[in-house]
């Protein structure tokens, strides 16, 4: 990790209009929870709807999304990341720079926020806010990784993430049981669910199998970005 680059990488998208959405997203999580709670309606399995159908089927996508393609994505349209590349700094650094501060970012965003809100929900009834905040931070590395590499990849990141998130993650995975071993999401709440004893928390895929994938994702997404910037003209053209 270059401290350089994961300072200019704060710096750049912190300042931007995704800031607002970094924000806008967590904090519609915990207000969901804070309604419910105020209206009464708190029991587990509240708590655990809303940690797999809000916190980790459609805030944790959106964050990975803004996270993992804003770190890299403006650069590369706007041509910044020329002069980023023009220093003796190696490719793969600079990929696996940027991968880590998405991380940390969802880290803020997702996971801390996931926390909260399951436990003003559930307390620490049968280990549902760890569970929840593990798998949603989980998930999230994986998710950070693959929005990394579609930034590196394509500048049309953020119109594919987004599909891809509703409609892979967020239709076929859900709908087609053969489908859901291959859900980031899935692989999310197969670490909450080893966590967790809620008997309200259900998952088809093992943790067997969800660990593995979520190393591969992860590991090869950033690798294969660190090779794509390698082969990244200084003129700008891939």
């Amino acid at each position: 990790m270059n401290t350089v680059v994961a300072g200019i990488t704060y710096r750049a998208l912190l300042g931007r209009r995704r800031i607002i959405l970094l924000l806008l997203l967590p904090l519609a999580l915990i207000g969901l929870a804070v309604l419910l709670r105020l209206l009464g309606g708190v029991d587990q399995h509240a708590a655990v709807l809303l940690m797999q159908n809000f916190a980790i089927n459609t805030v944790l996508p959106l964050l990975g999304l803004i996270a993992g393609t804003g770190v890299i994505a403006p650069e590369i349209d706007d041509g910044t990341i020329i002069h980023l590349m023009s220093k003796p700094i190696s490719r793969p650094v600079i990929a696996q720079t940027k991968f880590a501060v998405a991380v940390s970012l969802l880290v803020l965003f997702a996971s801390v926020p996931t926390y909260l809100a399951a436990w003003l929900l559930a307390g620490n009834e049968d280990g549902i806010a760890p569970g929840f905040a593990l798998g949603t931070l989980v998930a999230g590395i994986a998710y950070a990784a693959v929005f990394l590499l579609l930034g590196v990849i394509t500048r049309h990141a953020v119109t594919i993430g987004i599909v891809y998130a509703l409609v892979w993650e967020g239709l076929v995975a859900t709908v087609i049981p053969g489908a859901r071993k291959f859900s980031i999401q899935q692989w999310g709440q197969a670490i909450a669910n080893e966590v967790s004893d809620s008997p309200y928390l259900k998952t088809e895929v093992t943790l067997g199998f969800a660990i593995p994938a979520l190393i591969v994702v992860a590991v090869g997404c950033v690798f294969w970005a660190g090779r794509r910037l390698r082969a990244f003209s200084l003129t700008g053209d891939e």
